[in-house]
């Protein structure tokens, strides 16, 4: 396993104005901005709205500079060997560098392509797509990039990929600096909301340390796609602004999202039911409702053409949903009148059929496409919520995994210390309160409330994420920056402040304009004061990559085996977009790892010989694992789905059996005839023992014996 060591030496229509819950005396900033918004160009609004800008650049690039400090302060970066650098592209980073790095070597574009889409490399005895089975579009392009920019002779291909991802972080900050300015009037939110941002970077971020993931790609484009609906939603846009640059911003932010991580159609399931709630609750026009649908659609079915027609998207839930939710709305054209009690039971009856519809319409649609590509996933969800436990193995690998569990509580107290929790939780009760009542009286048909659409988005966004980021800790990456945006547009939007005054009866401008500046420049002034020292001395700790035995492996395998062999072993838990996207892919890794089994030489043998291996790595690390708690080790995982018995001390299920056979890895290693017959070791070391598959030898009528694990 690699280490770190210390470095030797080193809604649609505008509402009534509710004095409550909309802002009757926008501070300064906000005077500015709505001044530039309607074509108002003075020049205090110019410097003003100049200098917003600039703030939120200079933050973005102090993220960016931040992250690839660590990254280098970390490993190392600058001063390690190639194959160092390429092993430190943890779990399945590395992979996704590989194709980067295959495009770059290619003789020409053309033939890179061409090896990508006829990939013989990935699976052996097999030729695939890679550009439709895996989202890589950001390697391709990002090689062309590299071919055609005039930087070959300065910055080596490596740094070309990994300044590109860090870059990605500025746009994320400015993304969120945005969204919270635009949520606000005031680019002191969007300061406030990228210093936060920084500064809770271990529950923001992990793109130091997880470079190639497709979340560090496709986030940034997520939070552009928020702040341009944000922007979409505003009620003092004017029709042209909407059509022409807020439609086209969100289409390409939402296809440029889909294209670079393949758990978009989950995120974008999430998102529709936001606007599906703001369409039943009337916060939202029919035509933004329809055009916010629409966009994610061609988004997706954009996605579906450049993946040369991958099933999976046709296949997804998201645009069953939608195309389930436009056709019943078409239908139930009485949905939003009556009264209160007779729209509210409509409301659910619309729902019922729509949720119908929609998993009508899903089953047809894998049905006809011969999808089960995401059976797993809904083995672990159903297992996850307690309906039912489930042996299958690739479901089990996610259980047991920690990103996968419900957050943990110290995320609540690490949150808490940079002061974030605490305004959050304000803004959103008050603006959940604020909601209700609005929701409430739009649904009465009474005099609405003035709870502004874009607010009313975001609320809704910021509490589906966190509720998918509690459920599951992975997911926390998407609601915590979000969380950003909105504790700062509660610390200076004038929205919490005047309920606040209200309710204390003191309200004034003047008050108000004074909080709304003395409020968050002495939070950042706290903020610098508590934090400037433990960042730069975190800048300070020097460290270095060391991994000598897999960097032993490696260059044993480049320098001692033939370029044209396969090579069969484990992959990270979880490492691989390539367990949770095709069905025959996950089947293969399933039985490539019965070499963690209790299965005998012969049916191992079998199974490598079925994949086309020409050599077995086994990993000392999964086959003694002690990460994990009984039950969740790979072993285990492996002993349930082959229906053993499982090691150790502890309950088994009544009908698990003994297996009469060893442990393939651990009986390896006594090299007896049974073993040495069908396998050499050629290379060991602490961590690593390859050994090379014999042609079998031939019996007078040898039985088959491809093992088929029971569900």
């Amino acid at each position: 396993m690699s280490a770190l060591r210390q470095r030797k030496g080193s809604r649609g229509k505008e509402s009534p104005v509710n004095p409550e819950l909309h802002p009757q005396h926008p501070n300064c900033c906000s005077e500015h901005s709505e001044k530039i918004l309607h074509g108002h160009w003075s020049w205090g609004s110019i410097i003003w709205t100049s200098v917003g800008w600039s703030v939120s650049v200079g933050l973005g690039l102090l993220c960016c500079i931040y992250v690839a400090t660590l990254h280098e302060n970390d490993l190392w970066f600058s001063n390690i060997k190639e194959v160092e650098r390429e092993i430190s592209f943890r779990t399945e980073c590395g992979l996704y560098y590989s194709y980067y790095k295959q495009m770059l070597q290619a003789p020409s574009i053309s033939e890179g392509l061409f090896e990508l889409i006829h990939d013989n490399l990935t699976e052996s005895k097999r030729t695939i797509n890679l550009l439709q089975r895996m989202n890589i579009y950001q390697e391709v392009f990002l090689s062309v990039l590299y071919r055609l920019l005039p930087v070959q002779s300065y910055l080596e291909p490596v740094y070309f990929y990994i300044y590109t991802v860090f870059s990605l972080q500025a746009v994320y900050v400015i993304a969120l600096y945005l969204t919270a300015w635009l949520l606000s009037g005031s680019w002191l939110a969007g300061a406030l909301a990228g210093v936060w941002y920084i500064l809770n970077r271990i529950d923001t971020t992990r793109v130091e340390f997880t470079i190639s993931l497709r979340e560090n790609w496709s986030l940034p484009f997520f939070a552009l796609q928020v702040a341009t609906i944000t922007c979409y939603l505003r009620p003092q846009l004017t029709v042209l602004q909407q059509v022409r640059v807020m439609v086209w911003l969100m289409y390409v932010t939402t296809f440029c999202f889909c294209l670079t991580w393949q758990f978009n159609q989950f995120i974008l399931l999430v998102q529709a039911l936001i606007i599906y709630t703001l369409d039943c609750t009337d916060f939202l026009s029919t035509k933004q409702v329809t055009t916010l649908y629409l966009v994610q659609v061609c988004g997706l079915l954009s996605v579906w053409l450049l993946q040369f027609c991958n099933s999976m998207i046709l296949g997804s839930l998201v645009l069953s949903f939608i195309v389930a939710t436009l056709f019943v709305r078409h239908c139930q054209t009485g949905l939003k009148t009556g009264s209160f009690l007779v729209r509210l039971g409509k409301i659910l009856l619309h729902t019922v059929i729509v949720l119908l519809l929609t998993f009508t319409i899903n089953y047809l649609a894998k049905k006809a496409l011969q999808l089960k590509s995401d059976e797993h996933i809904f083995k672990f969800i159903k297992s996850k919520f307690g309906f039912g436990m489930t042996r299958d193995f690739d479901a089990g690998l996610y259980l047991c995994e920690e990103a996968f569990g419900v957050l943990p509580l110290d995320t609540l107290d690490r949150l808490g210390g940079t002061l974030l929790l605490y305004p959050y939780m304000l803004t959103l009760l008050l603006l959940i309160g604020g909601f209700i009542v609005t929701a409430v009286q739009n649904l009465g048909a009474g005099r609405a409330a003035a709870f502004r659409p874009d607010v009313a988005y975001n609320l809704l966004h910021t509490m589906f994420f966190g509720l998918l980021a509690f459920s599951t800790m992975r997911m926390k990456y998407i609601w915590t920056g979000h969380m950003c945006a909105v504790a700062a547009f509660g610390v200076c939007g004038t929205e919490i402040w005047t309920l606040i005054f209200n309710t204390l009866r003191c309200n004034s401008k003047s008050l108000l304009r004074l909080v709304t500046y003395a409020v968050p420049l002495a939070m950042m002034g706290c903020l610098y004061y508590k934090f400037w020292p433990k960042l730069m001395e975190e800048l300070s700790e020097l460290r270095e990559f060391y991994d000598p035995d897999t960097v032993e492996l490696m260059t044993w395998i480049s320098t001692k085996t033939s370029k044209q062999a396969v090579f069969a072993g484990s992959m990270q838990l979880l490492a691989g977009i390539k367990l949770c996207t095709d069905k025959d892919l996950r089947e293969r890794t399933r039985q490539v790892y019965q070499v963690y089994a209790r299965r005998p030489p012969e049916e191992v043998h079998e199974i490598l010989r079925a994949v086309g291996a020409d050599y077995v790595v086994l990993e000392n690390s999964i086959c003694f694992e002690r990460r994990h708690r009984r039950g969740c080790r790979l072993r285990d995982l492996l002993d349930l789905a082959n229906g053993h018995i499982m090691d150790g001390p502890g309950e088994n299920e009544p009908d698990l059996v003994a297996s009469p056979h060893q442990r393939f890895c651990e009986a390896m290693k006594t090299d007896s005839p049974a073993y040495t017959g069908l396998f050499t070791r050629t290379f060991q070391n602490k961590t690593f023992h390859v050994y090379k598959l014999k042609k079998k030898r031939k019996k007078g009528n040898p039985k088959s014996s491809e093992p088929s694990a029971p569900q």
